[in-house]
């Protein structure tokens, strides 16, 4: 059993062991969900990518952030974000947020890409889905409060190809890339003083990223074709932390300031390389598989330098009706070691703002009751290719649906819904232009544990 089975698997585990008795529908979903989950995890779900992007060849693919499908409706604030309908939410992105919970806090989801691909005349459509996130929130009264789940990191999948020409003997060059990085966590946040909350959590990295060249020839059916598969299997611990400052103004509304960030955090990347051939095909769909291993050694050990992390932001709502916020957002790819052959990497800077409201938390229609997410991100990505920066915005939008109540209301549950219908990179310079569409399914449960059940 792989890493991401065993923490699922304990996950599940730890759950059920602590509640025996969930309103039938909560449980059916429930059981949907997390299976989807283990069964996704325990499929190798640390080499499985759901991106599609050119531009996830440069440093470690395409970062995820640690964002739940509630708050990625929300143009992805989350530094100042600790509660959501007047209660304290898990927003893994600051661990400060930990201090504030009240009941164990249950998240499990998945996560689809629809993307299209346009260079000059040319188009292409992709899509794919993957296990999305699991994690588990628990609070420790006077404490604070623990979480600890699993969730992706970053992801690899990109494919070109060339063809050329030697005299008479035409072959084609596809280079692609696949693969992904993966964090299990573990984070604690406890308030020292009123008002004031500090957290941090501490992760553990680990995938495979692939690098694959393939040369193929056109009109010589009795040659081999070549593949060259490039390794990077990534393991390192991680360290993030956060800080929030939260206070009532009057009777109605509340404040948050947050800050959370990360340090150069050291993690190592184990690099091999194999040279395999295999019978030529003239059909694009079919891959031979290998007839022989040419070469197979180890490229060595190398250490990286993931960057330096700052996010400042704020939120400010009026108990169970509306939430607005903003983030800026600011990173620092300068020291990550990048390949010979690649231009390095730069900072980033980013900005997003959004808001959630529920028409009316009092009424007995369900569509009043239900969340209404909206939100805008733009970030100044930290590759610049081809004299072009590559920027990336997207607008957002999202909804959460409540589920009926159960256990005398010590149990509710929600289905969150979020889309990012956004662009990357331009068609300027013989680049590739990215619009895409990222779907977000999380299935959230409130839950009372450890409550003494009395008898009359």
């Amino acid at each position: 059993m792989n890493s991401g089975s065993w923490i699922c698997y304990h996950a599940i585990h730890t759950y059920f062991m602590h509640r025996n008795l969930i309103g039938s529908f909560t449980k059916i979903a429930l059981k949907f969900v997390l299976g989807m989950a283990f069964f996704a995890a325990h499929n190798g779900y640390a080499q499985q990518s759901t991106s599609h992007s050119p531009y996830s060849q440069f440093g470690l693919g395409q970062m995820r952030e640690d964002l739940l499908p509630q708050t990625r409706a929300m143009g992805g604030i989350s530094a100042g974000v600790r509660f959501l309908n007047g209660l304290p939410t898990l927003n893994i992105a600051n661990p400060a947020s930990y201090s504030g919970l009240n009941r164990t806090i249950l998240e499990a989801g998945m996560y689809g890409n629809f993307t299209q691909l346009s260079k000059n005349q040319n188009t292409d459509q992709t899509a794919d889905f993957a296990f999305g996130h699991l994690a588990i929130a628990v609070p420790l009264a006077k404490y604070g409060g623990l979480a600890f789940g699993l969730i992706p990191f970053s992801d690899v999948g990109y494919s070109s190809a060339s063809t050329q020409s030697i005299d008479t003997l035409n072959y084609q060059t596809s280079l692609s890339g696949q693969g992904g990085i993966n964090k299990a966590f573990v984070g604690y946040g406890v308030s020292p003083i009123k008002g004031l909350s500090v957290g941090a959590n501490v992760g553990f990295l680990f995938g495979n990223l692939y690098d694959i060249t393939n040369v193929r020839f056109l009109n010589q059916a009795d040659a081999y074709q070549t593949e060259r598969r490039e390794t990077r299997n990534i393991r390192g611990a991680t360290l993030d932390y956060g800080v929030q400052y939260s206070k009532a103004l009057g009777r109605k509304y509340n404040l948050t300031v947050g800050y959370n960030g990360s340090l150069n955090n050291q993690i190592t990347a184990k690099r091999d390389m194999m040279v395999t051939i295999s019978e030529n095909s003239f059909d694009d769909d079919f891959i031979a598989p290998p007839s022989d291993t040419i070469s197979s050694r180890a490229l060595g050990n190398s250490s990286l330098s993931l960057p330096l992390k700052h996010n400042i932001g704020f939120t400010l709502s009026k108990g169970y009706n509306w939430m607005v916020g903003a983030d800026f957002k600011y990173t620092d790819w300068s020291n990550f070691e990048m390949p010979q052959n690649q231009a390095k990497l730069g900072k980033s800077y980013g900005v997003a703002v959004g808001g959630q409201i529920k028409p009316d938390p009092t009424s007995v229609r369900y569509w009043n009751q239900v969340d209404y997410r909206l939100g805008f991100r733009y970030n100044k990505t930290p590759l610049v290719y081809r004299n072009q920066n590559i920027n990336d915005m997207a607008v957002t939008v999202g909804f959460g649906f409540p589920l009926p109540e159960t256990n005398f209301g010590r149990t509710f549950s929600q289905i969150n819904i979020s889309a990012e219908l956004g662009q990357q990179g331009t068609l300027n310079n013989n680049l590739v232009r990215e619009r895409y569409i990222n779907i977000n399914f999380g299935f959230t449960i409130n839950d009372s544990w450890f409550i003494r059940r009395s008898l009359d």
